[in-house]
C-alpha cells in the first residue's frame, strides 16, 4: 500500500484559554468549521507529557476557504508553561506558522486597521513576494504569505495553515524528513546571510541560513482539495548556539506543539520512518485494542516522528468524520480509495458545523 500524502491537516497550537483564542482566530484567520471538540484524557502522549496521563480540552477547526486547520489545545489540569527563554529566529521547533492569504497588502491594511500587532509591517521575502507576520495574544508568531490555492469563496482574507517556519541544527539532516518523506523536494531558494526582512524578529539580525521548501508533485488524497498546497522554511543560525523551543517543557505546553499531516497508508509510512532512522515515537495503534482512535465525534489513527532536532511532526489516518453532526450526518472514509479526493459539495456541507 501506497503512502498518500493529503497535505497539512493542522497546526497545534497549546494555549491558556481555548475559547479566547479560538474567538480569535476565527475573527483573523477564520477557522470557523468545528470538526472536534471534546475534553479528554490524553493517555497515548505519556512520552511528552511527564510520564502522566494529562487531562486537556481541545478543538479541531478549519476554514473552508482552504489550508490546514489548527488543533487549539489547552491542560485542563495543569497551568501550561511558557518558553523559559526569548524564542528566537532559528531556535529547535516550530518558530512560526504559515497563513496564506488573497491579497497581502489588503490583508496587512485590514489588519492593521483591527489592531493586530504587526511586528515591523510589511517585507519582503528572497523571491521579492509581500509577506508580514502577525502576533496572536499569547505572542505567537503567523508569517501571512500568498496563497494561490482556493477550495470555497467565503470572501475571507485568509486560508488557514499553509505551512510553518521551523529552526533546525542542520538543514541537510532535516532534509530527510521534510524533503524525503514529507515530499518537500523543490527549493525556492537557499540562502545564506543577514536578512533585512527578518530584522523585525527577535534573533532577526543575525547570520541564518534559510531554505524554502515546495513540493513539486500536487497533493492526492480525501482531502487534498480543501488542505492545498503548503510549504517549510528551514532556518539555522550560523553563529549563534540554538535552544529547542520546547526544552524542559511538556507537549501541550504554549506555544506550536506539532504540525500535522492527514495520510493514508500509515504502516508503510511506519517503514518508511524506520528506514530513514526517524521511527513513530507515537502510535496510538499499539495497544492493537483497535485500529481506530475515537477523538470523540472522529475517529482514526495517529502517530509522531520528531525531525532531527525533537520537533514533532503528526501523522493522522482519518477513518470517520461528521459532516453534518446535527443530523448524525458521518462519513466512513475506510471504504473509499485513499488517492482520490472527496467530491467538493460532501466537503462544503461541512459549513453546518460552523461556529459563530
Amino acid at each position: 500500500k501506497n503512502v498518500v500524502i493529503s497535505g497539512i491537516q493542522q497546526i497545534g497550537i497549546g494555549v491558556s484559554n481555548l475559547q479566547e483564542a479560538w474567538k480569535w482566530y476565527r475573527q483573523f484567520f477564520g477557522v470557523d468549521i468545528r470538526i472536534f471538540e471534546e475534553k479528554a484524557a490524553a493517555k497515548l502522549m505519556l512520552h511528552y507529557t511527564g510520564g502522566k496521563t494529562r487531562h486537556r480540552h481541545a478543538a479541531l477547526a478549519i476554514n473552508l476557504q482552504g489550508g490546514g486547520g489548527f488543533e487549539i489545545w489547552q491542560y485542563t489540569d495543569r497551568i501550561p508553561e511558557p518558553a523559559k527563554f526569548n524564542i528566537s529566529l532559528g531556535d529547535l521547533g516550530i518558530f512560526a506558522a504559515k497563513i496564506k492569504s488573497k491579497d497581502v497588502v489588503s490583508t496587512y491594511h485590514n489588519y492593521k486597521a483591527r489592531g493586530v500587532d504587526i511586528p515591523g509591517g510589511l517585507r519582503k521575502d528572497p523571491q521579492g513576494k509581500n509577506y508580514f507576520f502577525v502576533r496572536d495574544l499569547y505572542k505567537n508568531l503567523f508569517q501571512i504569505v500568498d496563497g494561490n490555492n482556493w477550495f470555497r469563496n467565503e470572501k475571507k482574507l485568509t486560508g488557514a495553515t499553509y505551512g510553518a517556519i521551523i529552526g533546525v541544527s542542520n538543514i541537510e539532516l532535516a532534509r530527510v524528513l521534510y524533503s524525503g518523506i514529507l515530499t518537500y523536494d523543490e527549493v525556492v531558494y537557499d540562502k545564506t546571510g543577514v536578512f533585512d526582512d527578518l530584522s523585525v524578529l527577535p534573533g532577526g539580525s543575525e547570520p541564518v541560513r534559510r531554505v524554502l521548501l515546495r513540493h513539486s508533485e500536487s497533493r492526492m488524497g480525501i482531502f487534498s482539495r480543501i488542505f492545498g498546497p503548503s510549504e517549510i522554511e528551514l532556518v539555522s543560525t550560523i553563529e549563534r548556539t540554538p535552544n529547542r523551543i520546547f526544552q524542559g517543557r511538556f507537549w501541550g505546553d504554549l506555544g506550536f506543539i506539532h504540525l500535522c499531516y492527514d495520510i493514508n497508508g500509515m504502516d508503510a509510512l511506519r517503514a518508511q520512518c524506520e528506514a530513514n532512522g526517524l521511527p513513530f515515537t507515537v502510535d496510538s495503534q499499539q495497544d492493537k485494542q483497535s485500529d481506530s482512535f475515537d477523538m470523540g465525534e472522529a475517529a482514526g489513527r495517529f502517530a509522531y516522528v520528531e525531525d532531527p532536532d525533537g520537533t514533532l511532526i503528526e501523522f493522522v489516518e482519518t477513518h470517520k468524520i461528521p459532516i453534518v453532526k446535527k443530523l448524525g450526518w458521518y462519513i466512513n472514509l475506510r471504504k473509499r480509495d485513499p488517492e482520490k479526493a472527496l467530491p467538493d459539495w460532501l466537503v462544503k456541507a461541512l459549513r453546518f458545523n460552523r461556529v459563530k
